[in-house]
Parts: structure tokens; sequence; C-alpha cells
């Protein structure tokens, strides 16, 4: 696979080329505008998180942090790996509606795309023979263009919603009109309301046909299909440069000076990267207080090399140890987040500590319960300053705890690509800096730590209140 130094882009061929008048024969989306949007929006967002800065900030601050070297793991290699995985099966699922979609198309390349994209994740495409050429502008030509499809696109499904629900408005109102039938019949103006609810149905109704005509809905299926298409080929050559160092399997890059690139067959072993994929990551101390260890059950067997019809959702699958296999990610993550409520709100709020308690699972409750029962019985008399110092060691572990249970809600809810989520562009949350691969009975453990403080601190508290009080 040949790249250019910087992005990658391309010019598709000319019955393909995005922006063009539609042909006669080009039918136009229709309904499946907003499934097209949503494969646009994971495509620009994997774009968006192949840049050197978000590659930058992946290696070493999410990598680095403290909570995913003491929870997940230290190596370097096997996160990198995970982040690719991920990557990889975000664009898979954006291939597979390409290919959904692309099945209406005529044009070779969209008609195609299932096979040609096979062929490319193996390594061995020709993208000269299907008129492909890559450029640093057109990639970003081609992305603004769909952010602002996708916009559109986002904004005329708001609006068809508004529209649904006025339309359902007026037909309650007509069957409420045909079926009246009192002493004294209601004119029909009467029961449909004043003339500013018809007026307002009018303007929504030409509201949703403009947005139509300037969102996805009126593009051509060949047109929309050729867009993605390049766009996913883009998205996998970069993956390609960037983890390809570290992933083996991925096929080889050769790294041009030229603005044109071409598709190499991967036996030529040709593999130069740019200044910023060059060489293993550095080893550097991970800054974190508490022991480490390199040793987390993340994955219950090595993962094997990539291959073209990889199953990346199966190669993320972790140890039966972690906490997303036990199904705790979300539970552990809002408990958290409750700890860290009741530490900034103080002991106004500590009375809220039993719906906390509630929301453990009986095993962590039993050992939260039983260290309590230690707490108390060796409590001593009130000490101000022991409480600061249950303060303080709680905040120290929220630190590096709480940004992880944070980043597991946003990568859930990314993940669940909810009505309005799906349309979103921004850089999305990764497997590995949530709570999902975490090792259980450390994170159990830090859970434990932290709700225990948080009871002695709320317990002195409340007894200094109580005896200020006599």
């Amino acid at each position: 696979m040949v790249v250019p130094k910087c992005w990658l882009s391309s010019q598709i061929g000319t019955d393909l080329i995005p922006g063009r008048d539609l042909r006669p024969d080009d039918t136009p989306l229709g309904i499946l505008a907003f499934e097209a949007a949503a494969a646009m929006s994971r495509l620009v967002s994997l774009h968006f998180s192949m840049s050197d800065r978000e590659i930058l900030k992946l290696r070493s601050d999410t990598m680095r942090s403290q909570g995913v070297a003491y929870l997940n793991s230290t190596d370097q290699a096997l996160l990198l790996r995970l982040a690719c995985y991920e990557f990889m099966d975000d664009l898979d699922r954006a291939a597979a509606t390409i290919s959904r979609v692309g099945s209406r198309c005529r044009g070779n390349l969209t008609r195609d795309f299932a096979r040609h994209y096979t062929v490319l994740k193996a390594g061995s495409a020709d993208l000269d023979r299907l008129g492909i050429r890559l450029t640093k502008k057109g990639i970003e030509r081609r992305v603004k263009k769909m952010e602002k499809y996708i916009a559109v696109t986002a904004k005329l499904f708001a609006e068809v919603e508004v529209m649904d629900e006025l339309e359902a408005t007026e037909r309650k109102m007509v069957e409420r009109w045909t079926r009246y039938s009192g002493p004294i019949p209601l004119q029909k103006d009467t029961i449909l309301g004043s003339d500013s609810f018809r007026l307002e149905l009018k303007s929504q109704r030409h509201k949703v046909k403009r947005l139509k005509d300037e969102s996805l809905w009126a593009q051509g299926f060949d047109k929309a299909v050729g867009l993605m298409a390049e766009s996913a080929f883009a998205v996998f050559a970069r993956i390609c440069v960037v983890f390809g160092p570290f992933v083996p399997g991925l096929p080889p890059v050769l790294v041009t000076d030229r603005i044109r690139v071409r598709f190499t067959q991967a036996h030529l072993k040709l593999r130069l990267y740019p200044k910023f994929s060059s060489g293993p990551i550095e080893k550097r101390r991970v800054a974190v207080d508490i022991p480490m260890r390199n040793s987390c059950p993340i994955f219950g067997a090595k993962a094997s090399d990539p291959k073209p019809d990889m199953n990346w959702t199966k190669a993320l699958e972790a140890h039966p140890d972690t906490v997303g296999v036990a199904g705790m990610a979300l539970r552990y993550a809002n408990v958290i987040l409750s700890a860290e409520k009741l530490l900034q709100s103080g002991v106004e709020e500590c009375a809220e500590r039993e719906d906390v308690y509630e929301m453990l699972p009986a095993g962590l409750r039993s050992t939260v319960r039983s260290k309590l029962r230690d707490s108390w019985r060796n409590r001593g008399p009130l000490d101000g300053s022991l409480a600061e110092g249950w303060k303080e060691a709680v905040a120290r572990i929220l630190a590096w705890l709480g940004p992880m249970a944070h980043d597991t809600i946003r990568w859930q809810e990314e993940r669940n690509m909810d009505r309005r989520m799906r349309f979103h562009t921004n850089p999305r949350a990764l497997m590995i800096q949530t709570l999902h691969l975490s090792d259980r009975e450390k994170t159990e453990a830090a859970i434990a730590e932290v709700l225990v403080g948080l009871s002695c601190v709320c317990w002195y508290e409340e007894r200094l209140r109580g005896s200020l009080r006599y």
C-alpha cells in the first residue's frame, strides 16, 4: 500500500466524484439518507480520531493515565493493538452500511464496494485500476462535504420529528371532528384550532421540504456511496500508517513524497512511515503513586494477527476476570460518579450514601460493610485531621478512577448510537480508557476504599456537627 506523507485523499472516477450533478439514472437516497448520514458520521469521526493530535493524545495521555495503567495494563503495544481493533471495528460497521446502500448503485466501485474493501484489507488492492488518486486536499475537501451533509441531514431528522408530531395532532383533531355528535356541532375550523396551528404546520412542511433538497435525502446513490467509499479507503490506509508498526498483519505501507498514491502487493514488504509513527513507543515511567503490574487479564489468550475477514468485535472480547465481562462496567461507573458527587457536596448529602450502597452487588456490599465495621471498631476519638486525611485519600483515588467512570458512560452512550448521538462526528472514547477492560478485583478494591473513606469522613463530620449543637 502506498500513501502520501500527510493524510490521504483521492479523486474517484468521473462518475463517482461527489459534488457533480446527478446522472439521469442516479436515484435519490430518500429515507436511506439517515442511514447514510450515520455511516458518514462514523467515517468523519474516524478521520478526526486518526489525526496527529488525537494519536499523540492517545499515546501520551490516554494510554499512560493512572487509571488505565493500574486497572487495565501498562503494556503499550497491547493497548495500541486494542485501539487499532476498535478503530477497525468502527470502520467495518461503516463499510457494512456502504455495502448495503451501495447494492442499489450502478457504478463499479460503489456497487462492488464490499469486494473492493475486502481486497484492500488483504493488501492487494489496485486503486489505479479503480481510478482512485489519493491526496491530502482531496480527503479534507470530502470530509468537509460529509460534515455539511451530516449537519443538514441531522437537522432534517429533527424537523421531521417535529412535523410528525404536528401531523399526529392534526389527525387527532380531524378524528375528533368527524366523530363529534353533540347537540351543537362544532365547526371544523374550531376543532382544528386557530390559524396559527395551520400556519405552523404549513411552515414546518415547507422547512422539511427545503432540508430534503439540501441534505442527503436528494443526493443520488452513486454520489453518496462514492463519497463514503473513497473515505473508507483513506481511513483504512491511515490506520495502517499509524498502527502498522505495532499491529502485525496490517498491509504494508510505502510513504512517498509524491501526492499520488497507489496500493502495492503485500509481499513487497515496503514499510516506511511518517515521522510521527516511526519506531516503537519509548519506555517511560508511568507517574502513579500506587503499585503497578502488567498482568491485568485483558485477554484470555494472545490476540491473533489481523485478517481481511477478521471479526474485530470478537477480537475485543476480554478475559472473564474483567469488569466488562462481569457486566458491571456501567454500574460501577455510576457508583464512582455518585461517590464524586458525595465528596464534592460534603456532609449535607451524606445521608444519600445509603443509596450508593444499594447500587453495589452483594459481594462488594459485603466487603464495604466489613471494612466499615473494622473502621468503626477502631475509630477512636473525634479527630479533624484524621477526617481530612480520609478526604484527601478518597480524592487521590477518584482523581484517576473518576475519569475512567466518565469515559465508560461516554463510551456506552456513543456505542448505543441513539437517535441523536449517531450523527456526532467528534472523536469517540476508546474501550481501553474505560472500565470494561479493567481488572475486576482491583476495581472493586478501589471502589471499596472510596466508599469506606467517604463513610468515615461523613461520620466524623456528622459527629462534629452534633457536638457543636450542645
